[in-house]
């Protein structure tokens, strides 16, 4: 592995800013670029020996549809990476439940992603991480500030459904697990989930825990919330606007999320890795505390909590 580190970025050049101070002086290279530009994709690769792909998003815009977000781009870099013929290491970065027969269109754009980079790039590694939790996650953030803001949480369906969330450090532990191995893990699939399956309304707990608020919920059917979050999928691309990204009622999502999600059965894990995730009760969901409504020692532990009932 080089020891430079290329981030290609859009945008304002603020953006990646924070990013170098993650590394010695120098080591952190920002390098602008647009993902439709052939050239500006193989000006970054230029110089570089591997290719980590993060690029993804869960809901559409304007300008970019999941298809050519998470299955062009995708498929783009891996040629571009095959031509260049200096390219050592592929990292491919899916997500877990990925599947051409999904009903999400998200995910079957992921799972068309990893069967395009695999066809032009058979030496790549493809990383499957379920729901990542970490310090700018979008899933535990975004229900914080929608308790903070409403009062009280949607849970969509009842909450019923499980899932297995992995802390985002144990991802990114991964990938370099990989890229230091002895090549075993080319050419391979990996789906990383945490130790812990939660439904959703036990994730919810453990948010509503760390902020140190007395839970509230809005059970939410599956008909309905599909039908909160269809107007911006039918509008988006009709106004002559831009409409506010979803959060909770994210139409897509919420079809993904309409079963279970975790691990298969025989597939390869963090274990393959020769890595131990964390549980995420502690330290991984610690960064809830900026939450709290009276500061980070606001409040204290669940089995002391006073029954809102009895507020003043």
């Amino acid at each position: 592995m080089g020891s430079q580190v290329l981030v290609p970025f859009r945008g304002s050049e603020d953006n990646p800013r924070h990013l170098k101070l993650m590394g010695d002086l120098g080591q952190i290279v920002p390098m602008k670029y647009d993902p439709r530009d052939e050239n500006s994709i193989k000006a970054v690769m230029a110089k570089a020996n591997v290719v980590i792909n993060l690029i993804g998003r869960e809901y559409e815009t304007r300008n970019y549809s999941f298809e050519e977000v998470n299955h062009f781009m995708a498929e783009q870099l891996a040629v571009i990476a095959k031509e260049h013929g200096g390219i050592m290491r592929f990292i491919q970065v899916s997500c877990l439940g990925s599947s051409l027969s999904s009903p999400s269109r998200f995910r079957r754009a992921k799972a068309a992603g990893e069967e395009a980079v695999l066809k032009e790039f058979p030496e790549a590694t493809v990383m499957k991480p379920a729901v990542m939790i970490g310090t700018e996650d979008r899933i535990m953030n975004c229900w914080a500030q929608f308790v903070k803001k409403y009062g009280f949480l949607p849970l969509i369906g009842g909450g019923c459904t499980k899932i297995q969330p992995v802390y985002v450090v144990d991802v990114a532990s991964a990938i370099v697990a990989a890229l230091k191995d002895d090549g075993s893990s080319k050419g391979k699939v990996f789906e990383m989930g945490g130790p812990e399956i939660f439904t959703m309304r036990e994730l919810a707990e453990l948010m509503y825990d760390m902020i140190r608020e007395w839970p509230r919920y809005v059970n939410v059917p599956l008909p309905i919330a599909k039908a909160m979050a269809t107007p911006r999928e039918v509008l988006f691309t009709k106004v002559p606007f831009p409409l506010p990204n979803p959060d909770i009622f994210n139409l897509d999502q919420i079809q993904a999320f309409a079963s279970d999600t975790v691990v298969s059965e025989n597939a390869l894990t963090f274990m393959d890795l020769g890595i131990a995730p964390h549980k995420l009760k502690g330290y991984p969901v610690e960064y809830l505390i900026q939450y709290r409504k009276g500061g980070p020692q606001f409040g204290s532990t669940v089995s002391e909590k006073v029954n809102p009932e009895y507020w003043p």
